[in-house]
């Protein structure tokens, strides 16, 4: 369904540029825009991996690491991507106390997946894994290559709107509406492929949760994961996120403390949606629920490596245990 939802999405996409390109610039100028805004994004298809990578100081880590809940991640990484039948990816740690990852990489011959110090300090063996067979779902879905055609089109109707704008488009009388049709739609059409850029982002997290969870083995642990990195999130900053919130949309959890509801303007779902999703897999999957606790509230905390976790989980079903003190601090 997930998978069908992006291909309607993008067709939408697909058929709000050459709608707009039609009325603006005609065939050329539909061209003109579509070769440019490609050939920007093919730029950072091939780059972007090592940007972000470098942008985040993340640090590539092995099995021979001092550091025994590092060794565990990386054997679990590996392991994984072996069961899910994928080309061992580069595996790297950022230092960052907000409990985060995320994947990149062109394809998965190329592809690197990261967790925070955060993430291996404040979650158990098992949530761990569930992220980062999250990671390695967005690998195998090639939801890199997804996106960068997504932005290519986005790009594209930006462009061809731009273009309009400054250089105008022939007689504005000729096409439909006019002037003032012409002005709605270099306004209305690149917001709209916003929306539909982001709709689709929201749609591969949710079937990266799904093919993660069967990757794992354990929906469950993804769910309570999912819970305990929201909560985190709000409560501790990303300083490289923040600088650079396009990047956002790369990690299992915003990293900017987004908000709480699926809403037009969001690259994630909802955590309580994907939650949802999440337990009624494993129930398929013949896993009984874990049992409901109250939550308990949760106090500010005076330093990363002393955040007091929630000891339990909203209605869904999803315990969050409170971890044992980590390795980082």
């Amino acid at each position: 369904m997930n998978h069908l939802k992006t291909f309607v999405l993008l067709a939408v996409m697909t058929a709000l540029f050459m709608g707009l390109g039609y009325l603006i610039g005609r065939g050329p100028g539909m061209a003109i825009a579509l070769l440019f805004a490609g050939g920007m994004n093919l730029f950072s298809y091939w780059n972007a991996d090592k940007i972000v990578l470098k942008m985040y100081r993340a640090q590539p880590v092995d099995e021979q690491h001092p550091n025994a809940v590092v060794r565990n991640y990386v054997a679990d990484v590996r392991q994984m991507a072996r069961d899910a039948g994928l080309p061992q990816p580069q595996i790297a740690i950022i230092p960052n106390d907000q409990p985060n990852a995320f994947a990149t990489g062109r394809n998965p011959q190329n592809a690197a997946v990261c967790a925070t110090t955060g993430l291996l300090d404040m979650l158990t063996r098992e949530e761990v894994r569930g992220v980062m067979a999250h990671e390695l779902a967005h690998v195998k879905n090639r939801d890199t290559l997804t996106m960068t055609v997504t932005a290519t089109i986005a790009g594209a109707i930006a462009a061809l709107a731009n273009f309009a704008l400054f250089f105008g488009g022939g007689d504005d009388r000729e096409r439909p509406g006019g002037l003032i049709g012409t002005l709605a739609l270099m306004i209305l059409a690149p917001m709209a492929a916003g929306l539909v850029q982001m709709a689709i982002s929201r749609s591969r997290e949710y079937e990266a949760d799904r093919v993660g969870a069967e990757i794992a083995g354990d929906p469950q642990a993804l769910a309570s994961a999912l819970q305990k990195i929201e909560v985190y999130a709000k409560r501790i900053h990303n300083p490289t996120a923040e600088r650079n919130p396009a990047s956002g949309q790369l990690f299992i959890i915003n990293p900017l403390a987004g908000r709480g509801a699926d809403n037009l303007f969001s690259t994630h779902p909802a955590t309580g949606n994907r939650v949802r999703a999440l337990m009624e897999l494993g129930a398929r999957m013949g896993l009984r629920p874990r049992p409901v606790v109250e939550a308990a509230p949760v106090a500010p905390a005076a330093a990363p490596s002393s955040v007091a976790a929630p000891t339990a989980t909203t209605t869904t079903g999803v315990p969050i245990t409170a971890p044992p003190r980590g390795p980082w601090g």
